[in-house]
Order: C-alpha cells, then sequence, then structure tokens
C-alpha cells in the first residue's frame, strides 16, 4: 500500500471540491473520486447531477459507493503527511518577537513564510504547501509575510484594496471605485507599484550620488586641512626663525650697549686710582717732612738748626693738583646710537613682512573691471584695467547690477572659496575707496561702505588722511603714502588685509569675517577735486618681490 501511494503526487489525494486531502473518498460513474459529503452536497444544490471534473451529466443521482482500495490509499497518504508535517514542525523553528507567526499553527505558532492576500492569512512551510499545489490556490497572490493583513482590507466596503487611486494618490477596493471615486483615474496596484519603485530606485540614486558628493567634499576639507596645517607649521617655523634671529640681536646690542659703558666706567675708575694713588704717596712725604720740621723746631741746638734749616725750608717737590680732576664718563648717546645700530641691523634681518607679501602674491588674479556694474559717470580703459570719473554722464541702462549715484564699479572675478589677490595703482590721488564686497550688496541710492553693508575696504580722504571703512571707522597711521595697494582676501580664514606694496608693509587687515556668498573686488575713484584726483586708479600686474 505504501509502494502504492508513493506513485501518486499529492494533488490527487486532494479533493477537487474542497481542496483537501479526501475524506469517505467515493467514485463516480465517470471514474472521478470525491469525498462523499463533498459530492453529495454538490448535488443538492445544483438542477443537475454533473461531474464536476468532466461535467457528464447523470440523469439521476447515482448510487455512490466508498471506494476501499483508494480510501486505503488516502489514509496511508494522511498518515505519512502527519509525519512529515511533524518532522517538517520540528525543524521549522518558532516565530520568534518581531517575526510573523502563522495564522494556522494551533500549537506552537510557527515562523510564517508568505502571506496570502486572498485568504488575508499567513502561512508557515507545512501550511503553505495547498497554495503551492492546488491548482486553485496557485491563482492566490502570495508575498512575504506581513502582519495585520486586515490592513489590506477596505474598511467601508470589507474588500481588498486592489486599486490606485492616481486622483487621490490612495489605495482602494473594486467598490470604492465604483461608488466614491466615479470620476477618478486608476490603475492596478501592482502598476503604480511598479511605477513608485522605479522611483525609489531613480531617488536611491539620486541620494547615492548626493553620499558620493558629500564624501568628496569630506575628502576635499580634510585635504584642505592637511594643506593649512602644512601651511601653519611652515609659518611657525619661518616665524620662530625670524624671531629667534631678532632676539638674537637684540640680545647681542644690548650686551654690547652694557659692554661700552662699563669699558668707560672702568677706564674712569682707573684713572682714578693712579691719581689717587699718586696723592697718597706725596701726601706721605709731606707727612714725612712735617714730622722733621716739627722736630727740628723743638731743638735747643742752635748750630743743628741753623745747619738743616736750609733744607726744611726749601718748598717740596710736590705736584700742581690745581687742574687735575676726573670727570664722569659722559653716556649721553649711547643708547640713542645703540638703538639706531639695533634698528638698521633689524631693518637687515627683518624680512618678515616682505616673504609675507611674497607668499600672497602667489594668490594673484589677473582682475578686469565690470561695466555692467560701473556707475554711468565712470570711464574705464578698454582692457578694463583702469577707471576714472569722467565729464560726462553715458546713457547706460539702470540695471540692478549698476552703481547709482554712487561712483563705483566692482571687477568681473569672483571669490566664493580659497584666496585672491591683486594689486592696484593710486598714485596722484587725493581720494579713493578700495577693498572687496558680497555680491548681494546695495548699489543704490547712499552706501556706506562697512563690513554689516557687505563691504571690506580702506580709504584716502584730503590728500593724507586714512582709514579703515568700520564702523566706526579706524583711523590709519602711515609712515608713507602708498602708490600701490595690494589687496589680500583669504575666503575661509575671514580675512581682509590691505598693502604698501612698494614698502612691503601690511595697513590694516579685517579678521574673524564670515563670508557666505561670492566676494568681488570694489573700485572708487572718487570725485575729480577740481582736477586735483583725476588720476585713473590702474589694476597693475603682480611683480613678486624677490
Amino acid at each position: 500500500m505504501f509502494a502504492a501511494s508513493c506513485l501518486l503526487s499529492e494533488d490527487q489525494f486532494l479533493c477537487s471540491i474542497c481542496l483537501d486531502v479526501f475524506t469517505d473518498p467515493v467514485s463516480t460513474p465517470c471514474g472521478h473520486n470525491f469525498c462523499k459529503n463533498c459530492i453529495n452536497e454538490h448535488w443538492n444544490s445544483d438542477d443537475q447531477y454533473l461531474c464536476p471534473l468532466c461535467e457528464m451529466v447523470f440523469y439521476t443521482q447515482p448510487e455512490l459507493h466508498i471506494n476501499t482500495l483508494f480510501s486505503e490509499m488516502v489514509s496511508q497518504f494522511r498518515q505519512e503527511a502527519q509525519q512529515k508535517t511533524s518532522s517538517s514542525s520540528s525543524e521549522q523553528q518558532a516565530a520568534k518577537p518581531g517575526e510573523v507567526p502563522c495564522d494556522v499553527c494551533t500549537r506552537t505558532k510557527l515562523k510564517a513564510l508568505k502571506s496570502c492576500l486572498v485568504c488575508l492569512t499567513s502561512y508557515c512551510e507545512t501550511h503553505l504547501e495547498p497554495h503551492l499545489t492546488a491548482l486553485s490556490l496557485k491563482r492566490h497572490q502570495l508575498m512575504d509575510p506581513v502582519e495585520n493583513l486586515e490592513d489590506r482590507m477596505c474598511m467601508k466596503h470589507d474588500k481588498p484594496l486592489e486599486l490606485f487611486c492616481k486622483t487621490d494618490q490612495t489605495c482602494v477596493c473594486v467598490l470604492c471605485s465604483v461608488l466614491d471615486h466615479k470620476t477618478h483615474e486608476f490603475v492596478p496596484l501592482k502598476e503604480e507599484y511598479e511605477g513608485k519603485k522605479a522611483e525609489l530606485g531613480k531617488t536611491e540614486a539620486e541620494i547615492q550620488e548626493m553620499i558620493q558628493k558629500r564624501q568628496l567634499k569630506i575628502e576635499e576639507i580634510k585635504h584642505s586641512v592637511d594643506l593649512s596645517k602644512e601651511a601653519a607649521d611652515r609659518e611657525k617655523a619661518e616665524g620662530v626663525q625670524v624671531f629667534t634671529a631678532l632676539m638674537e640681536s637684540v640680545e647681542r646690542s644690548l650686551n654690547e650697549l652694557i659692554e661700552t659703558i662699563e669699558e668707560k666706567q672702568r677706564t674712569t675708575e682707573k684713572q682714578a686710582e693712579d691719581f689717587i694713588k699718586e696723592l697718597e704717596q706725596e701726601i706721605s712725604e709731606l707727612k714725612k717732612r712735617s714730622s722733621e720740621v716739627e722736630k727740628l723746631s723743638h731743638s735747643e741746638d742752635h748750630l743743628h738748626l741753623l745747619q738743616n734749616f736750609p733744607s726744611l725750608k726749601a718748598a717740596p717737590p710736590t705736584k700742581d693738583w690745581t687742574e687735575v680732576s676726573v670727570h664722569p664718563s659722559s653716556y649721553e648717546g649711547t643708547v640713542v646710537r645703540a638703538v639706531a645700530q639695533l634698528e638698521e641691523t633689524l631693518s637687515k634681518q627683518m624680512k618678515l613682512l616682505e616673504a609675507e607679501l611674497k607668499r600672497i602674491q602667489q594668490y594673484a588674479v589677473d582682475v578686469t573691471l565690470d561695466p555692467d556694474t560701473a556707475n554711468p559717470w565712470l570711464i574705464l580703459s578698454d582692457d578694463g584695467k583702469q577707471v576714472n570719473l569722467g565729464d560726462v554722464k553715458k546713457n547706460l541702462p539702470d540695471n540692478p547690477e549698476r552703481f547709482s549715484p554712487c561712483v563705483s564699479v566692482l571687477g568681473k572675478q569672483s571669490l566664493s572659496s580659497g584666496r585672491f589677490y591683486f594689486e592696484v595703482q593710486v598714485k596722484e590721488k587725493t581720494e579713493w575707496t578700495l577693498g572687496v564686497a558680497r555680491e548681494s550688496i546695495n548699489r543704490k541710492g547712499k552706501i556706506i561702505p562697512t563690513p554689516q553693508n557687505g563691504f571690506w575696504t580702506i580709504r584716502l580722504r584730503n590728500g593724507n588722511e586714512y582709514s579703515a571703512c568700520n564702523d566706526p571707522p579706524v583711523d590709519l597711521s602711515l609712515k608713507a603714502q602708498p602708490q600701490k595697494v595690494g589687496v589680500f582676501v583669504d575666503f575661509e580664514e575671514g580675512l581682509v588685509s590691505f598693502y604698501d606694496v612698494d614698502a612691503a608693509a601690511r595697513i590694516y587687515s579685517f579678521t574673524g569675517c564670515s563670508f557666505t556668498e561670492k566676494l568681488y573686488p570694489f573700485f572708487s575713484p572718487c570725485f575729480n577735486d577740481d582736477g586735483k584726483n583725476s588720476a585713473p586708479l590702474i589694476i597693475c600686474p603682480v611683480n613678486q618681490t624677490e
């Protein structure tokens, strides 16, 4: 019997009416097998007696008898299936927290492998078997196990959510599409799913691209930090070298000054010691003579006094000390001369600013003037390198970028990261304003060029009054009038510095700035002042200092 059952497939032991293993299998005259109860109920509910499989018509209800041999085979199959189920159940794992359990298991809830959207039931491996073998169940839609399958039913009509309303962007059932969304556009859930899945794929690709860009930006920032550290190390090393040399020069000059003063003092002391020694020697001789004179004056021997008197009466051989004196050493001018010599030494060694200027000149940018931003009274050279105030106002469109009435102009080149540098000749001018400005500055009406308004500039007024355009303005005391001004910007550092190029001296620096948008070179030649200020501002090529 066991061997016979093994020759049949599992589908052949399932009733085609109830789709379950035969119970009391009977055979119809046409040779097909059904559960006794299933075929009787089928015929009781129908007007004709038809075979459910081959549709053979029986004019009278056939008398059915249990198929003994097939019944034994079914019984054997059921027994084997139970053993297989028991073995399979022991191999399968019970559902863990967070896993979807099988809805059919009555004892230990095993982990579900699939959920059926038609049955609204989740099945473990064993209870999923009919959906994989029975023809009618194979048409059901299976998916990875999910909880709360009832959420996939329309709460209003108790029908599966099978359609997607594109008008309302929601999932609906068949009745919803007829009753509540009559004029709306519908597509099957699968079609909308494929579309949304494609969109998600595109979104994922975009996200990955954004991630890559940000990872590249991280690498770029890290590289910038490494470059900054290298530059900082070079600066520290150069600073230590320069200031060590300066300190050594100062210490050496101080030692030389002290040695000079002490040498003068030693000379004075030696001269005084020599005079004192000579004076003490004469005092000793005079004391001896005084003693002899006193002794002779007390002598009672007439002959002796008269014989020795001539030798004692004569003036003693002493030096005339009237004009002799020791003058304190004069130190007047000693410190001044030492400081002057030190200054000369330091001027030879002081290459710090020159080195700084040489370094920033490496970031020189070829700046040209932007005619679209120039005030109509300004005259720009054909090469865009010179600007001065004209006598006639040009008829130009008053576009938003143009300065009016402020007599100013911007450079074409902008900076949004890194560093740049340019130089401007201000020779023979009595007034000017130079620097950089952010892109969004106000260009109409009265302009106050302060950092708060997006300007970082310095200016000259009245021929010799220099100031940094801060709030309030910062007066600048310069040793000489710059003929050429260098402008340096470090975007990330928030630094704007101005230099007297010829003197290799820093004029002023704006520090701790926060730049959030593009910066442009800013130029204002100011008014002509009756011809005194008619010279142009000239953007010069940068010649790096040797």
